[in-house]
């Protein structure tokens, strides 16, 4: 490449970069798109148009960009590493590992592919093995700011979570226009460090099961802040799926599973179990470690299918309608207010959206619109009251709980805690219908913050 086009590359890149300071996404896209135009193997700009696209919710695009980084620099250890996360979020660990050990090979001492490798690792069930790498990983790095790219001063927040996973996903509204925001991973934070000036505090670890420790570590961390805090870490440790479905289980309106903690062993000398039942290891969502037994001499193959001692056993509701589809409605709390978020339906019994059928048949997702748009007549008073009681009850100010509706208007409850995702729905027309709902509640959620920031001040 001349000179002058070197100068017209760097040129580029620093309009580009300066577009993205100023969070205009749009204008940011199209130059780093024109700086591709003049060197189509340009890493810097592929990389950072992923994390553009990425923080914009469009992760098609981040992956299709972070991959051509790692196809034209193969050697550069960051764009294995962001190409890695982005894997592992879309729950492909196989390739997410692949790329940590591609990075580390570059740099054996590199925190960050440590801290997805540990991550990955204890997802497949490795956990001696990803214990060194957390270690390697988070210590001397617990905390981690993150570029702010408003106008003016932002907010600044501590956002508490866990290295191990079991965190609300908050990067589309706790955004870096109005927020400037530290991160703390509450289990390698040493006591001694003093707390990042905030305004506020969010503690972002939502799993009760699997982050029993970090929520120890993010009450100490609260108890020394005078920030408002959202999601008092108190709190979320009662969403643990035993006590949550005990403690909701008496509120009208509510139908709970019964779920226990059984070793292997008993497991399978019990004698009391009903069937069909549902056989899971605390600390997972999306379905993962989870499966259906639907009589007795199904119990041995299914427990020796799960890794992990002791395994919840739920009782099954069945959600079925009078057409045989199983329909799983999930609803988000934000700061007391109920919101709809989606409406998935299938044919199985575990019911996730991304493999349900709404994409399959337009009277589906008309059935969603119908909804998001007037949840209250199509659940019902009896589901909308339970709901308000369940909102209360949990005393969070984000949350969300999947559920189905029984035939007297109850709620069929699966589970109802921080956990829950919003996922902005895929760029295609037909799934128009579902973005107003999805803002809304990322909107709420950013008005949340502000509020309690500005009661402070």
């Amino acid at each position: 490449m001349s000179d002058a086009s070197n100068i017209n590359v760097a040129a580029a890149l620093g309009h580009a970069r300066a577009l993205a300071a100023r969070a205009e996404d749009e204008a940011a896209k199209q130059a780093y798109l024109e700086l591709l135009r003049l060197d189509s193997t340009h890493f810097e700009a592929l990389n950072e148009l992923g994390t553009l696209a990425l923080d914009g919710g469009f992760r098609s695009a981040a992956r299709s960009a972070y991959l051509r980084a790692v196809q034209y620099h193969p050697g550069n250890k960051i764009g294995h590493v962001n190409l890695a996360n982005l894997l592992r979020e879309d729950d492909d660990l196989a390739a997410a590992k692949l790329h940590y050990e591609m990075a580390l090979a570059i740099d054996p001492q590199f925190p960050e592919a440590h801290q997805g490798m540990a991550w990955v690792l204890n997802q497949l069930g490795q956990q001696q093995d990803a214990e060194a790498h957390w270690h390697r990983g988070y210590s001397g790095h617990a905390l981690v700011g993150r570029p702010y790219r408003g106008t003016g001063a932002g907010i600044p927040v501590l956002q508490l979570v866990s290295a191990r996973g079991g965190n609300i996903p908050t990067r589309l509204w706790l955004n870096d226009r109005q927020f400037a925001v530290n991160t703390i991973l509450a289990e390698f934070y040493e006591p001694d460090l003093a707390l990042p000036p905030h305004a506020l505090l969010v503690n972002a670890i939502g799993d009760a099961d699997l982050s029993a420790a970090a929520l120890d570590r993010a009450e100490d961390i609260v108890a020394r802040s005078t920030a408002p805090v959202i999601n008092q870490p108190a709190r979320v440790r009662l969403t643990a799926r035993i006590a949550n479905a005990q403690r909701l289980a008496d509120i009208e309106g509510v139908i709970a599973p019964s779920i226990r903690a059984l070793s292997r062993a008993q497991l399978l000398s019990a004698a009391d179990l009903r069937y069909p039942l549902l056989l899971r290891r605390a600390g997972f969502h999306n379905g993962k470690h989870f499966v259906y037994v639907r009589r007795r001499e199904e119990l041995a193959a299914a427990v020796a299918s799960l890794e992990g001692d002791p395994l919840l056993v739920i009782g099954y509701l069945d959600a079925r309608g009078a057409d045989g589809l199983v329909r799983k409605y999930r609803v988000m709390f934000v700061d007391g207010v109920v919101y709809p978020l989606h409406l998935a339906i299938s044919a199985d019994w575990k019911v996730h959206y991304a493999t349900s059928l709404m994409a399959h048949d337009p009277a589906y997702r008309d059935e969603e619109r119908r909804f998001l748009e007037n949840m209250p007549y199509v659940l019902g008073a009896r589901a909308m009251a339970a709901l308000e009681r369940i909102c209360a009850r949990l005393g969070i100010e984000y949350a969300g709980i999947d559920f189905a509706l029984a035939a007297d208007g109850s709620l069929l409850m699966f589970e109802a805690n921080a956990t829950m995702i919003v996922i902005p729905p895929p760029l295609e027309a037909m799934w128009d219908y579902r973005r107003e709902a999805v803002s809304r509640v990322l909107e709420a959620a950013s008005a949340m913050l502000l509020r309690r920031a500005r009661i402070r001040a």
